[in-house]
């Protein structure tokens, strides 16, 4: 059992230049802000992200919001305290309600704190079992659909042999068929980040036609009902991302058959002890699950390969390589591209990867430092 004192937690606001622009139906990103958490506990540190990003679209929660939430009430609770395990956290902040962006930030640097001073990898802790984990890529919306032809062309010449669209009203079917005409074997699947309502059925039975692996998140995030009245019209399988919250929002999809695939993402349900138990309720009912991506830092990246290598992960995971999105990042080793479109599970101590201090300062545009 752990016994960690909570020394200081330094909290930093970090903006990082994407390579290319990222368009969804939430709009356009050309940089990313996050937060990035150090934990120090009697010598050794661990560190976490908070996937949170500048804009309200994905989630209510911003910087801005888990920047409050994590310095005036998150943080302060555990502040000298002595940790036994995540559970002990988790408990902890049970007081509080919602923000389980800002949870799983912190929540993740406990993770890594744990397995440096328990001598073990995050994937060991966690359970993992390859040292490999498939993946694919996400693709956002283009200029045309000619544009986007291409810019798969050259992820699938890369390497990558799963690719996600970004889809949005006006920016689905014609684009879609583009790519499946141009690449008609290709592991082809969507994302429509809740921009649709049930009445655009029409979209979707088009979409049906594209032999696609899933559709995900067609409707709004708070309609469970009205996924499974959409489900029940479509062949493709439905898999939900907003919408899954916590284990008992994904108990209930799958009562109402309002998905067959869950994407799982361990920020969006507050943790990895959360995902761990979505993770467990799905691979017991057979159905796939896989790893969701937040253009995370190498921090981020790498508990997300930890995850992945789980064996109710049957699906290639949204874990790009580092390349796909930052020429430079915060955290080595960068994670490359294997020639069968996996990326190898870092073994390392913790996350596994090591922060460039001069590289986090440079991207650094606020931080803080916690402490009793």
């Amino acid at each position: 059992m752990a016994n960690l004192k909570i020394d200081s937690v330094e909290l930093r606001l970090v903006r990082m230049q994407l390579i290319a622009p990222f368009e969804t139906s939430f709009g356009v990103e050309r940089d990313r802000d996050c937060l990035i958490l150090k934990i120090d506990s009697e010598g050794a540190m661990g560190w976490g992200e908070c996937v949170a990003v500048r804009n309200p679209g994905y989630s209510y929660e911003t910087t801005e919001t888990a920047w409050h939430i994590l310095t005036e009430f998150f943080i302060p609770e555990i502040l000298s305290k002595r940790l036994q395990s995540v559970e002990d956290l988790r408990n902890r902040l049970r007081i509080f309600k919602g923000h389980p962006l800002a949870r799983a930030g912190l929540e993740l640097a406990i993770w890594d704190l744990l397995g440096v001073t328990s001598g073990r990898s995050l994937q060991d802790l966690l359970g993992g079992v390859v040292p490999q984990v498939p993946v694919g890529v996400s693709v956002g919306i283009q200029e045309d659909a000619d544009t986007l032809v291409k810019v798969v062309g050259k992820y699938v010449v890369q390497g990558y042999r799963r690719v996600k669209l970004k889809i949005k009203p006006g920016r689905d079917v014609h684009e879609v068929r583009a790519v499946r005409e141009a690449f008609p074997d290709l592991p082809l699947q969507v994302d429509a980040n809740a921009a649709y309502d049930l009445e655009d059925i029409d979209i979707f039975k088009a979409l049906d036609e594209f032999q696609l692996l899933l559709i995900e998140q067609p409707l709004a995030e708070d309609d469970l009902v009205d996924h499974s009245s959409l489900q029940a019209q479509l062949q493709t399988p439905i898999c939900l991302d907003e919408s899954i919250l916590s284990v008992r929002h994904t108990r209930q999809a799958l009562q109402i058959d309002a998905c067959r695939v869950v994407n799982i993402k361990q920020a969006r349900i507050g943790g990895l002890q959360e995902a761990l138990a979505v993770h467990d309720l799905c691979h017991a009912a057979s159905i796939p699950v896989w790893c969701g991506g937040m253009l995370e830092t190498g921090i981020g990246r790498a508990a997300n390969l930890a995850l992945a290598s789980l064996p109710g992960f049957q699906l290639p995971g949204d874990i790009s390589a580092t390349d796909r999105y930052y020429n430079v990042d915060i955290a080595v080793p960068r994670f490359h591209l294997n020639a069968d479109s996996t990326i190898d599970v870092p073994t390392g101590l913790g996350l596994g990867v090591s922060v460039d201090l001069d590289a986090l300062e440079r991207f650094t545009l606020r931080k803080a430092l916690l402490s009793k």
